[in-house]
């Protein structure tokens, strides 16, 4: 479980972070990207970075390896901007669970049409 403070310092980061690529970042290679979660440990040495890129796999791809290789920047930034005695090693994971939610809604909106499509038996 992870503590009040770590929690605090996480959601601290998500937004610092956010806005860096948004502004500071400068690598064609990192798309649009969300940050969806930032997991601390609660002695505040690992940061997990959980994100969500917008396209294909491919970009995925490229704007994980974007991002992997901006951690340095991004944690020299982020340390200026955020006071901590020791600033937590940075990575980062690709966070499907906005793909999955999108898959799980179209099988859904599936099964509902096919619901609504099908006749009642008749019994004759």
């Amino acid at each position: 479980m992870s503590s009040r403070r770590a929690k605090r310092v996480a959601e601290l980061m998500k937004e610092e972070i956010s806005t860096l690529i948004q502004r500071d970042l400068r690598n064609p290679n990192i798309g649009l990207v969300t940050i969806t979660e930032v997991r601390l440990t609660d002695d505040l040495s690992y940061a997990r970075v959980f994100v969500s890129v917008y396209g294909e796999n491919e970009k995925t791809s490229r704007s994980l390896k974007g991002l992997r290789k901006a951690s340095g920047f991004i944690r020299s930034e982020l340390s200026k901007r955020i006071r901590l005695r020791h600033f937590p090693e940075i990575k980062f994971f690709w966070d499907s669970s906005i793909e999955q939610g999108a898959k799980i809604t179209k099988l859904l909106e599936k099964i509902e049409h096919e619901r609504k499509n099908e006749r009642p038996i008749q019994n004759n």
